[in-house]
């Protein structure tokens, strides 16, 4: 899925390959994303034929870049979903809401080591975006949080290097 997705958004930036620098650029919009992140950014990076120390780099600059921002900010959003006469905030707050919930014992167990296994194992529903918001929402010291958060990408980081430059390379 995230091969198929990644493709898709290649395709949508297209006009950015024209730039010197498109195919880096195309990374790391990828890897800032929610969802894809920095495992999209990599396979993205494997498929525009980039070098992996490079899409290496990118992809975790264009990870973190968001995630201060959503220490900082994630729960006057919530509150502000929470609390809107709009429907769909409703709707978003409420699905964010679970998506916590489901994760909050495991993370408050482990603390900062529960932190880095849940944004450093990379399964669909877990990442920087994610843990960055489970880490304000338990109101997680933000320095502690983003330390974790960073040991996390760098060890999804690593993981996704193994597929997307070994495997995938391989099959495509």
């Amino acid at each position: 899925m995230a091969e198929k997705l990644a493709k898709s958004l290649i395709n949508m930036m297209g006009g950015l390959l024209s730039l010197s620098f498109g195919k880096q650029l195309i990374v790391f919009i990828i890897s800032m994303l929610p969802i894809l992140e920095l495992r999209g950014g990599l396979i993205a990076a494997s498929l525009l034929g980039l070098p992996p120390i490079e899409s290496y780099l990118i992809a975790i600059l264009g990870n973190i870049i968001p995630v201060p921002f959503i220490l900082l900010l994630m729960n006057k959003m919530l509150k502000a979903m929470e609390k809107s006469r709009f429907k769909i905030f409703n709707k978003i707050h409420s699905f964010l809401h679970k998506k916590i919930m489901k994760n909050k014992d495991s993370i408050e167990k482990y603390g900062f080591w529960g932190l880095v296994l849940f944004v450093g194992i990379p399964l669909p529903g877990t990442g920087a975006w994610t843990g960055s918001i489970i880490a304000a929402f338990l109101e997680m010291d933000r320095k502690k949080a983003f330390f974790a958060i960073l040991l996390g990408m760098l060890m999804a980081s690593i993981i996704m290097m193994i597929i997307s430059f070994g495997l995938i390379k391989s099959i495509v």
